[in-house]
């Protein structure tokens, strides 16, 4: 086994930051954090209490009522966002090497995820200074427009899948409203998070605009929930929790923007480029260690190509290279926490009772501790097997037949989630028409996981609520008021005037 990886200067504890300053839990609370190739401790973190979270939200509540933030022109906030942007470029290289260690992504993967965060804050800083409202007349009668204006404090809280590109998802688009935010990271995943403050400072952000508090999602992520002065909640994680966050959001109304599980389909037909299809199907499922939540975990083939998508898939999924995530060489690393291994391995167990394994099935060899699955492929799976209907966020694929458009659409649809899909076949009318039809917030003709940041970003059913993603994402952090003037002699019922002779 080779020498275990160790970044330099990592920090042994992780502080929230609270209006413009590091800070420990008022009570002195911590927690371990650990890396997922050792499983060992090599940080506390600073958790997150009630009081935690009242003092970031009243920090992030002046400086949106007396700051300067909200009120700055569209131009100064976009030349702030840039310097982020620029900030995070620079540190791409620090950045994939903690967002590795930290979470057990391949180093190869976790490099592309700085630059696609810079590009978020990039994208929005020329969004704001793009953006125009509406104004709607009736020529000498009346003009209505459009007042925008950011909603106020916003609570963000990431998982830990990608937890830096995430963060950035949230951030860049609330900054750039102008809300100012308090930010919940995942609690597996802290140490990258701890680095947006220097970014944000480095970059001219205003005090108190930005606030971060770590803990777990029922101390922190529920204070955080239920506070009354922080009026939206954007939330990317697991269905069960999105439910419990709705639940809690209903007592103060707040605004809800929610990304939660999938279980997406990739549908191959048998006119399909079979080559592309098997790339495309194999790293849909297998990249970021299967934990990610578009990830297409259910691959429905035309029974008359079955054997050979089978075959060819599994040869290819046995040759994956699962190790240390920060050789190049890497392309599965370790799972994020032992809870987590252990979650995708009694999936694995389950799979065996419900499927033929064609690949993987536990550890692989040689890699005795840490937490790593071999990628693991079951074939023959029945619609009603628990490893098709639920989501295992990790590298784990259920392959099952489909005879005609029929089935294979019920199948793709026969389950509670809809967050993307992914759809293989040269017929352009039978690709339109099933793209329509299938139940996802996300279709993907012919192509893999490529998104345009102008697109719309969410799910359907138990996939989420809202979408975010270009304007979709300013209209979330802000309101729109609608302000209504007569421009001619105004002509109202007169109620109450004595009547006319």
């Amino acid at each position: 086994m080779a020498e275990h990886y160790l970044p330099d200067n990592l920090p042994s504890h992780i502080q929230h930051y609270i209006d413009g300053s590091f800070v420990d839990s008022a009570g002195g609370e911590t927690f371990d954090v650990l890396d997922p190739v050792s499983n060992s401790n090599y940080a506390t973190a600073a958790a997150g209490q009630r009081a935690d979270i009242d003092l970031a939200v009243k920090a992030a509540t002046k400086a949106f009522n007396e700051g300067p933030w909200p009120r700055m022109k569209p131009r100064e906030r976009a030349r702030v966002l840039n310097r982020i942007a620029d900030a995070v470029e620079s540190q791409e290289a620090r950045l994939a090497e903690l967002e590795t260690f930290d979470s057990g992504l391949p180093i190869t993967q976790a490099r592309g995820q700085a630059l696609r965060a810079a590009e978020n804050f990039r994208f929005f800083a020329d969004l704001i200074v793009a953006q125009f409202d509406d104004a709607m007349k009736v020529p000498g009668a009346q003009i209505n427009y459009v007042n925008r204006k950011p909603i106020g404090v916003a609570g963000l809280i990431t998982p830990w899948n990608t937890p830096f590109m995430l963060e950035s998802w949230k951030l860049a688009p609330a900054l750039a409203s102008g809300c100012t935010v308090v930010l919940k990271p995942a609690e597996f995943t802290p140490l990258s998070a701890s680095l947006w403050a220097g970014i944000f400072e480095e970059a001219g952000l205003p005090r108190g605009v930005f606030n971060l508090v770590n803990g777990l999602g029922e101390d922190a992520g529920d204070a955080l929930v239920k506070h009354p002065d922080v009026p939206l909640i954007s939330f990317t994680g697991e269905t069960t929790t999105g439910q419990t966050i709705f639940r809690n959001a209903a007592t103060s109304l707040k605004g809800l923007s929610m990304e939660l599980g999938g279980k997406s389909p990739c549908v191959v037909f048998a006119d399909a480029d079979l080559d592309a299809a098997i790339d495309s199907a194999l790293f849909g499922v297998f990249s970021l260690n299967g934990e990610r939540c578009t990830a297409g975990s259910r691959i429905l083939v035309e029974r008359s190509i079955y054997d050979e998508f089978c075959e060819k898939y599994a040869a290819r999924a046995r040759n994956i290279v699962v190790g240390d995530p920060h050789d190049p060489r890497t392309e599965v690393g370790a799972l994020v926490h032992p809870e987590h291994y252990a979650k995708v391995m009694s999936y694995v167990e389950i799979g065996k009772t419900e499927g033929r394994l064609l690949a993987g099935g536990g550890r692989p060899e040689g890699l005795e501790t840490g937490n790593y699955v071999a990628p693991t492929v079951f074939a023959d799976v029945a619609p009603e097997a628990r490893i098709f209907q639920e989501e295992i966020f990790g590298p784990v694929v259920a392959i099952t037949p489909f005879e005609n458009d029929g089935e294979a659409l019920a199948l793709a649809n026969g389950v509670k989630y809809g967050l993307a899909a992914y759809i293989w076949t040269q017929d352009l009318t039978r690709a339109h028409n099933f793209a329509q039809n299938v139940e996802a917030g996300m279709v993907w003709l012919n192509s893999h996981n490529v998104r345009d940041l102008r697109t719309p970003f969410g799910g359907v059913k138990a996939s989420g609520l809202g979408h975010e993603g270009g304007f979709r994402s300013i209209d979330f952090y802000t309101d729109q008021q609608a302000v209504h003037i007569t421009l001619g002699p105004v002509h109202t019922p007169k109620f109450g005037a004595p009547a006319a002779h």
